[in-house]
This record gives structure tokens, C-alpha cells and sequence, in this order.
């Protein structure tokens, strides 16, 4: 208890300031706007009619010509969103202010009078810092510390302190560091005026270099040391990576937004014992474990990270190594959490780092998790319309399934198995000597037998096995 009393003491107490740009939402402004909706389109394009958006019972009456209406993030899920990645950074949140504007402040994001009344707020809570649930440039963080006081995060910055919390491999600390140097060196430039030689002046004259030049040469050498090895790492990868390819093993990479249950859907289907966590980015190190499906074939699966709304660019270029597995991987299960209003919108916000990578061609196999969270009738709808369509040639490309409880996985190990191209199954005919005990073996063991018959010491069997299996029994097929 003492422990516990003593970890709450030192959380750091964050107050939260979110921004609601009203003309952005009207007229669809802004880079970060215009990703999302060219990704929502694409999404909305490759999506089947029947996918559930918000509401998953409204889904199942849509018809097939109908297109799935995509909510956005609006203001208060934004700052609900901050909430969470403040509570996965170790933070305490005592206060949070939302600031409604026609456009950004070009000085200090939320213009001088609103920062004076957050300055006061903030103070009145005792807080340690503010969080904004936006970027800011390095002269708009200065401005506004000047007046609050206060230590100020922006929400990349935040995102980059959970990473290098998680992070556990050395791999991930080499990444994550990577990413922090990039964010810190633009941000070296305004650290003062006396910093600088050009401007002359008293102080500024003379030999040798200013300070802010020894701090950008002293990161350059350590960014290039860090991607160094950052490419010792890549290149051990696509050795083992090469390795598991010279045998005909698929991989399938599970993506998706941050918190939507992968990890726990991971540790259901692989036993893998992975930490799952209802925390932001709890995972961060890629882990691969077999699954065996039904076919008795084995494919590896591969647990990455999450992604989130507006995910630093610098983010996806240093975890790169990681995302590798992505582009090579034969299926891609993205996960979403079906309990979700917004996780049409998530999926467009994954959709977003797919088509970064390079991988959004990939086939993929949509994965609705969290199924528990909804009411009992409306799962079994769900379940029961998603196996319609699976008698129907798989005309819907979701699965509706709960890591928790373990329901719709096996109907999901199927579906992984009627995709999978690698290691392809036949249906065979065989007569084995009931003498050639090793080959009866490894049809028991990597073969689906439909039926068995003992003649004359000949076992006659009918099997689905893979190419692989079916190359070393060739003498006995039929």
C-alpha cells in the first residue's frame, strides 16, 4: 500500500488544452484533414456494403449499394484521446480547457487572452505541465511557457515520451531515440538569440563556434550512429526473415489502431503470454509466434505496433526496421474494436500508415474485436450474418470476434486458411503400408483425415494435406 500511495504521489499533473478549428470542419482544410478524408474514401472504396460503421446493428440493414457513412473525431473524442495517451505517459490529469477558434493562432496556437485564462487554470490545480492535443512550433511552445510557466508538451512530443516509456528491446530504445533526436533538432533553433553569430552585437563576436551549432553537430553524429545501427538491426532481420522464407511458411501481421485489442487477440491465438494492456502503445517490440490452423498448416504471426490519429511522421520512418514485417507479410489482419463509435474512422487512420509503407494493397482480412462490449443480440447478429457470408464465398471480408472471451476464432483460423496461398492444399487418396510408420506419422500430424480403412495391411486413407506433405507421401498417392 505504501508503494502504491508513493507511485500515485509521483504522477505528474497534466492540464489538457484542446482546439476545435470550426472552419477547418467546414471547409475541410488543413494536410491532416485532407489525409484523412482521401484515407476514409479509399477505405470506403475497398470496404464492403455490409462492414459495420458506427452502430453494427444499422450495418446489417444496409443495402449493398448503400455507402457506409465514416463519423470523424470531433473536439471532445480528440481530447477524450489525449486523456488516454496523458494516463499512458504516467501523467495525473487535474484540468482541461477546450478552446473554440476560427483558425490558429500564428503566436501561440490559442490566442494571448485564452493562454492567460489556461495560465490561471493551471495554476489554481497546481499543475506541473500542459499537454496540448496539437503540434506546435518551437517559437508558439516558447510563447506559450513564457506566459503559463509551466513546462509545455505538444501531442507529438507525448506520444514520443510513451514510445520511450514501452520501449523494452534494444531495438525499440534505438528507434524510439531516433525519432526523439529528429523531433529535438528543428526545435534547437530558437533557444535564444545569443546563440546566434549572424545577428552582431556585443557577446557575438569572435572565433570558434555558437553553442546552438555544437548541439545540432553533436545530434547529427549521434542521429548517424543511431541509424547505423538501426540498419545493423534491418539487415540481421532480413537474414531471418530470408531464412523463414526458404520455407513455405506465410506470415500474417496483425494492424491497427492503438488499444484495439491485438495483443490480446495475439496471446489468444498463439499462447504467446505478449503484455496486453488497456494502456496506449503497450506494445512496441515486434513478436512472432506459430499458429497452426486448421489444416494442420503453420503460418507465423506477427504482433505490431499500434497506430493512432496523425502518428508523427518521424514515428513510422524510424520504426521501419519493425514495420518491415508489414510489407512482407502474405495477409494482414487489421483489428478494429467493433464496441467503437469512431472505429470507421481508426481504420481510415490505419489505412493512412498502410499507404505510407507501401502495403495497402495487400490482402487483408478486417477483424471486429471487442464483440463482448456490445449487447448479446447484437453479436449473435453479427456472428451469424459474418458465417452467411462465409458460405457465400466469403462475400464479407470482416470476422467478428472477442480475444477476451475466445469467441469467433476458430471461424477466423478458417477464414486465415482460405486465404493463405503458401504451402497450398490438395486432396488426396493414399495406400500406406501400415509398416511405413513414419509416413502415417506425419500424415496424422500435418493432414486433415477425412476417413481411414485397414485392408489386407494397407491403411487406405482420403486427407487434405499441404504441397509439402504431399511430397514426401508422393509413393503413396493413389
Amino acid at each position: 500500500m505504501r508503494g502504491d500511495r508513493l507511485s500515485e504521489s509521483a504522477l505528474e499533473r497534466a492540464f489538457l488544452v484542446g482546439i476545435d478549428v470550426r472552419s477547418r470542419s467546414r471547409v475541410g482544410a488543413g494536410r491532416v484533414t485532407a489525409q484523412a478524408q482521401a484515407a476514409r474514401h479509399a477505405a470506403s472504396a475497398t470496404a464492403p456494403a455490409e462492414s459495420p460503421s458506427d452502430v453494427p446493428s444499422q450495418a446489417l440493414s444496409k443495402t449493398a449499394s448503400a455507402k457506409p457513412v465514416i463519423p470523424e473525431f470531433d473536439a471532445h473524442e480528440s481530447l477524450a484521446e489525449l486523456r488516454t495517451l496523458a494516463g499512458s505517459a504516467g501523467a495525473e490529469v487535474v484540468g482541461e480547457i477546450l478552446q473554440r477558434r476560427e483558425r490558429f493562432d500564428p503566436a501561440t496556437l490559442i490566442g494571448a487572452g485564452k493562454l492567460e485564462e489556461v495560465a490561471g487554470a493551471a495554476a489554481s490545480v497546481n499543475a506541473d505541465l500542459l499537454l496540448f492535443d496539437h503540434d506546435l512550433s518551437p517559437s508558439q511552445q516558447r510563447n506559450v511557457e513564457k506566459i503559463v510557466r509551466r513546462r509545455v508538451i505538444d501531442r507529438t512530443q507525448l506520444i514520443l515520451d510513451i514510445f520511450a516509456r514501452h520501449a523494452r528491446t534494444r531495438e525499440g530504445q534505438l528507434q524510439v531515440e531516433l525519432a526523439q533526436l529528429q523531433y529535438m533538432l528543428p526545435r534547437l533553433a530558437g533557444r535564444g538569440i545569443e546563440m546566434s553569430q549572424l545577428g552582431g552585437g556585443i557577446g557575438t563576436r569572435g572565433p570558434g563556434e555558437t553553442q546552438l551549432e555544437t548541439d545540432r553537430r553533436k545530434i547529427y553524429r549521434r542521429i548517424r550512429h543511431v541509424e547505423q545501427q538501426l540498419e545493423n538491426v534491418r539487415r540481421i532481420r532480413a537474414q531471418q526473415r530470408q531464412r523463414r522464407e526458404s520455407a513455405p511458411v506465410a506470415t500474417v501481421a496483425l494492424v491497427g489502431y492503438t488499444n484495439a485489442g491485438k495483443s490480446t487477440l495475439f496471446n489468444a491465438l498463439t499462447r504467446a503470454g505478449v503484455l496486453s494492456s488497456p494502456k496506449m502503445f503497450a506494445t512496441l517490440d515486434p513478436t512472432i509466434r506459430a499458429v497452426t490452423l486448421p489444416s494442420k498448416r503453420k503460418v507465423l504471426l506477427s504482433d505490431t505496433v499500434g497506430f493512432i490519429r496523425n502518428l508523427p511522421h518521424t514515428l513510422v520512418s524510424a520504426f521501419r526496421a519493425t514495420l518491415e514485417e508489414v510489407q512482407r507479410a502474405s495477409l494482414i489482419l487489421q483489428v478494429s474494436d467493433a464496441s467503437s463509435r469512431l472505429s470507421a474512422e481508426q481504420d481510415a487512420q490505419v489505412e493512412i500508415v498502410l499507404k505510407e509503407l507501401e502495403a495497402e494493397k495487400k490482402p487483408r482480412l478486417r477483424v471486429m474485436n471487442k464483440i463482448d462490449l456490445l449487447d448479446d443480440d447484437v453479436t449473435e447478429k453479427l456472428i451469424n450474418h459474418s458465417r452467411r457470408d462465409d458460405a457465400d464465398h466469403y462475400g464479407s471480408n470482416a470476422v467478428y470476434v472477442s480475444a477476451v472471451e475466445g469467441t469467433g476464432l476458430d471461424h477466423l483460423l478458417d477464414r486465415i486458411d482460405g486465404i493463405i496461398g503458401e504451402d497450398p492444399i490438395s486432396r488426396i487418396r493414399l495406400r500406406v503400408p501400415q509398416k511405413e510408420g513414419k509416413a502415417l506419422s506425419l500424415l496424422e500430424a500435418k493432414a486433415r483425415i477425412h476417413s481411414r480403412a485397414y485392408k489386407d495391411g494397407i491403411v487406405e486413407l482420403e486427407a487434405e494435406a499441404p504441397e509439402s506433405v504431399v511430397r514426401r507421401v508422393a509413393e503413396f498417392v493413389v
